[in-house]
């Protein structure tokens, strides 16, 4: 077996990241479930959901083999055998095996008439064909050299099903996904040629997105890596490349975490950034809300997210490489518009200045100490993302030559700001208060602190009073969203302790804007430390750095990559 020769990109940890390529809707993955890693990799499809749908077993090896992976090479190895395996595109895996066989099976072993893979040989080009109820999908099989054998095709209810390669001379294989019918599958080039265009396009994507890294940025290409594999092609409800959140369990866009990767990829990808800030607004109802969750086979209104969109578009402008038309510009405004009415009038209730969440899952910190005593709640977080919002409408609306409407969003962005102060701050806090009754209510988790978002546009004697309890919030690793003294305080409590990347990225930047750049500078410095040290986990546990829950999180890989590149521009400054 050829040795490759190109540089495939930092090695990785399967069991956290899976192994996958731009574009594709499928990954190689040990992770099969929410927090359900099984003993071999599978197949896993994000299409209609979550479906492992073919396993991968090696065989002839005495030990249990050991899988390596890097962006364009995943092998498993055994003393001199191996299996290696790498994407022919976004559709087609091949794999290719010397001294280790490898079983490729149905991860589910029982067929029905509505759930399972079905397996057939295909007496038109002789491959192995798996047909999956749960994706809608084919996975064709096909020889490339050397012999295969297939047990259980054709079989129906409970059977093995399974292409098995031989342990005791060299083969190759092509799998394929697809929909109804296909051609015959033909090589474009060698194995090896396949794993060079991977590396080329991924490094390219590197350079594209993480130009300033150097060796005090050691993480910025595995965070690449993580955006580029997640990546998905346009399909289903999903109408543009968008990346996921995630190519485990949480593979779908939300409509606030989007702005986080379009910020990362600004200054490279801009088309792929644009297109993130965009996805959600492609299904904003009529009524201007945005759904709280996008993916392949499902968009979900039973929530929403909160109105970061101003603050996200006012960053992502000045990141882009470009200006943004007056086409793009006029489009923008209409969509942040009507989601900023949404909140206007739909989420302010009467006689009220400030709008509510009406669950914690609207704010994006689901079980955040906010929320405790009264779920529908006027929140300071809130009231400050919608003024910033606002000011940003204000802002477009005076470059669209619309000089009236400008002073309309001004106005209101000026009142909700005004009713926050004089509503919610209590002289050393901000509170949340309950529409209905007016009860008012302090926490101690993070999110009361986040109107730091709003800068400079806070009186000095806020900003700094909440610079003091936001720095009370700081372990070694960073941001805890409720203080670790707190009776409230659970290690792996979600919004409850945890450190998390988006609201470590919007103080961050808050802070910076308000001037309190010292203390900007050490969660920044911290946060960045925790994810060279601890990956790219969807969150992490805040007295130890470990990483929780999803292991492979976008958002946290473009919070690092954000951070990272403001860092390293403050260097060169």
């Amino acid at each position: 077996m050829t040795v490759v020769a190109a540089r495939t990109g930092p090695t990785f940890a399967i069991q956290d990241i899976p192994f996958s390529h731009h574009g594709s809707w499928f990954s190689i993955s040990p992770v099969i479930a929410e927090n359900t890693w099984a003993d071999d990799l599978h197949l896993v499809s994000h299409q209609s959901g979550m479906h492992p749908v073919l396993r991968f077993a090696p065989t002839g090896a005495a030990t249990t083999t050991t899988v390596l992976a890097t962006p364009a090479l995943l092998s498993w190895r055994h003393g001199a055998g191996r299996v290696d395996l790498v994407y022919a595109g976004p559709d087609t895996i091949r794999l290719r095996g010397r001294g280790l066989g490898l079983r490729v099976l149905a991860s589910a072993d029982t067929l029905t008439p509505f759930s399972g893979t079905y397996l057939y040989d295909d007496p038109v080009d002789g491959s192995y064909v798996f047909t999956s109820y749960e994706t809608g999908r084919r996975y064709r099989v096909t020889v490339l050299t050397g012999a295969a054998d297939a047990v259980g095709a054709q079989a129906l209810g409970t059977a093995e099903r399974a292409v098995i390669l031989p342990a005791d001379e060299p083969w190759e294989v092509a799998i394929e996904e697809y929909a109804t019918a296909r051609r015959p599958y033909r090589p474009a080039g060698s194995f090896d040629e396949a794993v060079r265009v991977v590396a080329e396009s991924f490094a390219g994507f590197v350079d594209a997105v993480a130009p300033w890294r150097s060796a005090a940025t050691p993480a910025a290409e595995l965070a690449a890596y993580v955006l580029w594999s997640a990546t998905v092609a346009p399909a289903g409800f999903v109408a543009r490349p968008a990346t996921l959140m995630s190519k485990h369990w949480m593979n779908k866009v939300w409509s606030w975490d989007h702005c986080f990767n379009a910020l990362a990829l600004a200054g490279g990808r801009d088309d792929l950034a644009w297109h993130q800030f965009q996805l959600p607004f492609d299904h904003q109802d009529e009524t201007g809300a945005l759904p709280d969750s996008v993916t392949h086979s499902e968009v979900l209104y039973n929530f929403v997210k909160p109105p970061i969109h101003g603050w996200a578009l006012r960053q992502l402008r000045r990141r882009l490489p470009r200006p943004l038309d007056r086409t793009e510009l006029a489009d923008s405004y209409a969509r942040i518009a009507r989601w900023t009415t949404f909140w206007l009038d739909h989420r302010r209730a009467p006689g009220h200045r400030l709008p509510h969440y009406q669950h914690g899952n609207d704010s994006g910190w689901d079980n955040a100490t906010t929320f405790d005593a009264d779920r529908v709640v006027q929140t300071a977080d809130l009231a400050a993302f919608l003024s910033l919002q606002l000011a940003e409408l204000a802002e477009l609306a005076g470059e669209l030559d619309r000089p009236a409407e400008s002073a309309r969003w001004r106005g209101a962005a000026d009142e909700v700001r005004a009713a926050l102060l004089t509503e919610l701050w209590t002289g050393d806090r901000f509170t949340a208060r309950a529409p209905a009754t007016g009860r008012t209510r302090r926490s101690s988790s993070l999110l009361d602190l986040m109107p730091i978002v709003l800068g400079a546009q806070l009186p000095a004697e806020v900003s700094a009073a909440l610079a003091r309890r936001i720095a009370t919030h700081l372990t070694t690793y960073g941001l805890a969203t409720e203080p670790l003294d707190s009776p409230h305080y659970a290690p792996d409590g979600y919004w409850r302790g945890p450190i998390w990347a988006p609201a470590t990225v919007l103080i961050e930047d808050g802070l910076r804007r308000a001037g309190h750049t010292g203390l900007a500078d050490v969660i920044s410095r911290r946060f960045r430390s925790l994810c060279e040290r601890s990956g790219f986990a969807e969150n992490f546990d805040a007295e130890t750095g470990a990483g929780l829950r999803d292991r492979a999180y976008t958002w946290t890989a473009s919070g690092y990559l954000i951070l990272a590149a403001a860092h390293e521009r403050r260097q060169e400054a």
